[in-house]
């Protein structure tokens, strides 16, 4: 997996007529933020149990993971097509993918998605990257691997928000979403999986969603409250990652 790149954001456009308004976010109503499947603690459910391998915690959490959120795009993937989503955007960031060469290579929404599943999928299923069997140990690696799955799986949640959330409340599975949305974010939260920086662009819906799950009000007004002020003056840009 190869890392992705930001670039510097734009302060205005050059020239000087005033970004477009930006579209109201559906998925940030009450009416649907409020929406669970669970009203569990979610904060307590990260937290490594007691007597457990730190890399088996990450293994097994990061593997269920991945199975969700593929599963979760799978319902929706039939509205995000080459033409509707001609790239892979995030509100007013666009992704690209990096190949092994570290070539760059802009795709749509949809082939990046099946970028991330699959890379995801060859790792999470190597013996050598996450063992299975008795007495087979965890490369030097692993924590690094799974900090760059978790941020595809980022980039995965947070396209289905800003791209198909009418289509996943059409579904009514917008509980399922927000649900396993809050346990990811305090997933990787706990264990400092993903730079603050990278999930900043949702920083709105994580204050709303997690803030009531977080045992910390402080910690939540420190990684969100701050990110959430600094995306506000930027999202009328366009950025590239």
């Amino acid at each position: 997996l190869s890392f992705l790149i930001f670039c510097r954001k734009s302060k205005g456009k050059p020239n000087g007529k005033k970004p477009a308004p930006e579209e109201k976010k559906l998925y940030l109503e009450p009416e649907y933020t409020k929406s669970r499947i669970t009203d569990f603690e979610f904060k307590e459910l990260v937290m490594l149990p007691r007597e457990i391998d730190l890399n088996e915690w990450l293994a097994s959490n990061t593997t269920t993971f991945f199975h969700h959120i593929n599963l979760q795009y799978s319902t929706i993937s039939e509205f995000c097509t080459g033409e509707s989503c001609q790239t892979m955007a995030v509100c007013n960031t666009q992704y690209y993918w990096y190949d092994e060469r570290g070539k760059k290579i802009k795709c749509t929404a949809p082939q990046y998605v099946d970028f991330v599943m699959s890379s995801v999928q060859k790792l999470v299923t190597d013996e050598d990257v996450f063992p299975t069997k008795y007495g087979k140990e965890f490369p030097n690696s692993f924590e690094s691997l799974v900090k760059k799955i978790c941020k595809y799986l980022f980039h995965v949640l947070a396209h289905i928000y800003s791209s198909h959330f009418k289509e996943t409340l059409a579904l009514e599975l917008h509980g399922h979403l927000n649900t396993l949305y809050t346990h990811f974010i305090l997933f990787i939260r706990e264990f400092n999986l993903v730079d603050p920086k990278e999930t900043t662009i949702m920083d709105d819906l994580t204050e709303v969603l997690c803030s009531s799950s977080s045992s910390s009000s402080g910690s939540s007004s420190n990684g969100s409250g701050n990110g959430s002020s600094n995306s506000a003056g930027a999202q009328n840009h366009v950025k590239e990652r």
